[in-house]
């Protein structure tokens, strides 16, 4: 079982940034693909980025291309999502997954395994 701990949302005028962590206490942090996702009130939930285990590719949703930016720290057990330029339209519930690990990033979320709790990410007008 694979415990994910999502923190950094809260409340942000458009145009301003936030930078959300997701961090495990799991040693296997390194052998998963980590995702993004998020879900807005009356949404489904949707893909927003994701890396694979090495960190060496990334993935973006295209509402979010250019403006955020997925990262990881395997020796912290931790991945990252940087999100400038932000908009109302991004406000959800942001979501982290661990999955795979796979040949190719995967958008799906039924290829992740292990969810965290989410966090909240308003933006303001």
């Amino acid at each position: 079982q694979v415990q994910l701990v999502e923190s950094g949302g809260g409340l942000v005028q458009a145009g301003g940034s936030l930078r959300l962590a997701c961090a495990t206490s799991r040693r296997t942090f390194s052998s998963y693909d980590m995702g993004w996702f998020r879900q807005a009130p009356g949404r489904e939930r949707e893909f927003v980025a994701a890396i694979r285990r090495s960190g060496g590719s990334t993935n973006y949703g295209a509402s979010v291309k250019g403006r955020f930016t997925i990262s990881r720290d395997n020796a912290k057990n931790t991945v990252y999502l940087q999100m400038n330029s932000l908009k109302p339209e991004d406000t959800a519930v942001y979501y982290c997954a661990a999955g795979g690990p796979y040949d190719t990033i995967n958008y799906s979320q039924t290829s992740y395994d292990y969810w965290g709790q989410g966090t909240q990410v308003t933006v303001s007008s």
